[in-house]
């Protein structure tokens, strides 16, 4: 089987077409089960709905980053099996993005009106991680996905008890992010310095600090 390279122009509309349907549509997802559909059904009181609903916007958000950074780390890595595996995980990406949106609406809620801002600026640290080499991107994504793994705990904790879907979700996504991380890792990648890592934890601080409000 031969592998199709694309032109410049190819990958530049592909990865558009990509955005569009990451920010305004419905990407394609890999079809696993929604984590949520097997959960008891909930009804949280209002303030705690309202507080369920800014936590997955927040996670929402979250996976429209996860999937800039991929598709950006896949448009510049150099080697082939380090694209596909890029590309692999985007596509769980999208199953996380998925879920998160279908509970949003679910809690009365809507995704972020930043994501398109987001997007972009995830996508492009991403495309610049590529293009630091294969080793440092596939550090970037450890790193990224532990800090994820991170995040998604502390949400765990401040949902209201009784989201079990929205627990239900949130469960899944940290057992498929902890093994993006440990798969990066055994792929070969670096540990990245620490005011590097330390720079990612600040952005990421400014991405739930402002999706949960808007």
């Amino acid at each position: 089987m031969t592998t199709r390279h694309y032109t410049p122009v190819d990958a530049l509309l592909i990865n558009l077409d990509q955005a569009l349907r990451t920010v305004f549509g419905q990407p394609a997802t890999t079809g696993r089960a929604n984590p949520a559909t097997a959960a008891p059904p909930a009804d949280p009181p209002p303030a705690a709905r309202k507080r369920a609903g800014r936590l997955m916007r927040v996670n929402h958000t979250g996976e429209v980053c996860a999937q800039a950074l991929y598709r950006g780390q896949a448009l510049t890595a150099r080697l082939d099996a380090v694209r596909g595996r890029m590309e692999r995980a985007a596509g769980e990406e999208n199953d996380h993005l998925a879920w998160c949106e279908t509970r949003l609406k679910e809690l009365g809620s809507h995704p972020s009106v930043l994501n398109p801002l987001f997007y972009a600026g995830a996508f492009t640290i991403g495309a610049l991680a590529g293009k630091a080499g294969d080793r440092w991107s596939l550090g970037f994504v450890a790193e990224t996905e532990q800090q994820v793994v991170q995040h998604l705990n502390t949400h765990l904790e401040r949902l209201p008890v009784e989201d079990r879907p929205s627990r239900a979700i949130l469960e899944q996504m940290r057992e498929d992010e902890a093994r993006h991380a440990a798969d990066a890792l055994a792929a070969g990648g670096a540990r990245l310095p620490l005011p590097l890592r330390a720079l990612m934890q600040g952005a990421s601080k400014v991405m739930t600090r402002t999706t949960y409000w808007v």
